[in-house]
This record gives structure tokens, C-alpha cells and sequence, in this order.
């Protein structure tokens, strides 16, 4: 009797799927970020960036155009041209995805720095402003949170300020804000500094050519990581009943 039951609930959501895929009209929704969302292209590596991974949760009438590029901050997507790239690309209804800050507080690098508070901000209002005369909509998304712990265990909350200051902005803009960061560091200081290894970059001597070291990255995310961060951009969308959620058919891979 179970066996059925689940045999006949599947049925019916592969139905809901089915009808929702010839109902729906395409759309496109543009990933604007720096590398904890860009796409990797040497898969033999196993760094991905969760926007890489979004599509697996999408249905066909969704194109995730990834613009989200290594390195980059809000000020150095715009001062390289990248941000005008995006725009052109614009057609009206699209979507705009945002999200920035763990470049734009290297305060070390004065071709990446942009103050929270002030610049930082600035090229946010920037990015809703040029979004919304192209007729699209956009949406703003807090950094995803670093793997840092103390010495007894305590998860490192190092771009709250940068968060913060994408809440605002939004508010004031009355866009769409995805808290990413809250939900990542959330998430991190439950599962522990031991259990989180599993999501991040811990490649071991001798493997890669690249790092015959070996190399811990507790910034980037490998491909669980990814889809994991991915889940939860599109469980946000599901729960705030967003019109893009309608495009994201499964929120588990």
C-alpha cells in the first residue's frame, strides 16, 4: 500500500512538473558575483561556485546567464566593464541576482575596496538603478560565510558588516533581499568546524598537479558546498513564494 501511495504521489508531481514546464514562459535570471558563485571550468577540480550548480534546480525555461567572475568586487565588475556587459545583455522581465563583498573589503587592494557603509552601497544603488531602467527586476543577496573558527570553536562572522549594508540598501530600494549570509553562518555554527570540512575546498597532497601541497580553502566551496548554498537561495525563494521560485522544480539535487 505504501509502495503505491509513493508510486501515485510521484506520478502526480511529475504531472505538476509537466504542466508547470508547458505553462510557463522563458526567462532569464543573471548572476552577477565573484567567485563563490562563478562557474569553474576545470571540473577535474573540485571547486564550483553554487551558481554553477543553480540550473540542476531549474526547469527548462530558465536560463542562468553566469556573469559572476574571480576576484571580483562591486567596484572592479564595474571599473573592468563587466557590469556594462550585463546590462547590455538586459532585456525587460529578466531577473538580476547580486551578490558581492568578499573582495570589497580587501582593503589591502585599492582596485577591489569598497567601504561597506559608503562605496560598497553606492555601487549597489548603482546596480538596482541601471537594472530597473532596463525594465528588469533585481534581487540582492548578502555574501555566503567563510569557514573561519576560533580556538574553542566559535564560527568567525567576518562580512556582517557588508551584509548589513546589502540589507539596507534593498530595503531602501524595496528589492528583493536574500540573506545568504545569515543563513550560511547559520548554518556553519550548527554543523561545527568539524562537520563544515565536508563543504569547502580541502584537497590533500599529491593529487592535484596545481597543489602538490595540498590546499585548504575555507572560502570556497566544492561541489557539495555549492549545491548546498545553491538550496538555499531557491528554499528562500520557495518560502517567500517568489514568481521565480516557480522556475525551480526541486530544491534537493
Amino acid at each position: 500500500m505504501r509502495q503505491k501511495r509513493a508510486i501515485a504521489l510521484s506520478l502526480l508531481i511529475g504531472m505538476a512538473s509537466a504542466k508547470a514546464e508547458t505553462q510557463l514562459p522563458s526567462i532569464s535570471l543573471h548572476l552577477v558575483g565573484d567567485s563563490t558563485m562563478s562557474n569553474k571550468p576545470n571540473l577535474a577540480y573540485p571547486e564550483r561556485g553554487w551558481g554553477q550548480i543553480l540550473p540542476e534546480f531549474g526547469l527548462p525555461q530558465l536560463s542562468i546567464k553566469n556573469h559572476a567572475a574571480n576576484g571580483r568586487s562591486t567596484k572592479r565588475f564595474v571599473d573592468e566593464g563587466r557590469w556594462s556587459s550585463v546590462l547590455s545583455s538586459l532585456s525587460a522581465n529578466d531577473y538580476v541576482l547580486i551578490q558581492f563583498g568578499h573582495n570589497d573589503q580587501k582593503s589591502e587592494d585599492p582596485t577591489r575596496y569598497a567601504s561597506a557603509d559608503i562605496d560598497y552601497a553606492n555601487y549597489l544603488n548603482q546596480f538596482i538603478n541601471d537594472v530597473q531602467d532596463k525594465g528588469a527586476h533585481v534581487i540582492i543577496a548578502s555574501s555566503i560565510c567563510r569557514r573561519h573558527y576560533t580556538d574553542t570553536g566559535t564560527l568567525k562572522r567576518t562580512l556582517t558588516d557588508y551584509a548589513a549594508a546589502a540589507r539596507r540598501v534593498a530595503r531602501e530600494k524595496s528589492v528583493l533581499f536574500v540573506p545568504m549570509n545569515h543563513q550560511t553562518c547559520h548554518f556553519l555554527a550548527k554543523i561545527g568546524e568539524a562537520e563544515s570540512q565536508q563543504y569547502f575546498i580541502q584537497v590533500p597532497p599529491d593529487l592535484y598537479g596545481r597543489y602538490p601541497e595540498g590546499k585548504v580553502d575555507n572560502t570556497h566551496l566544492n561541489v557539495m558546498g555549492a549545491a548546498k548554498v545553491a538550496q538555499f537561495f531557491v528554499r528562500e525563494l520557495k518560502t517567500l513564494d517568489h514568481p521565480l521560485s516557480d522556475y525551480f522544480y526541486r530544491d534537493t539535487l
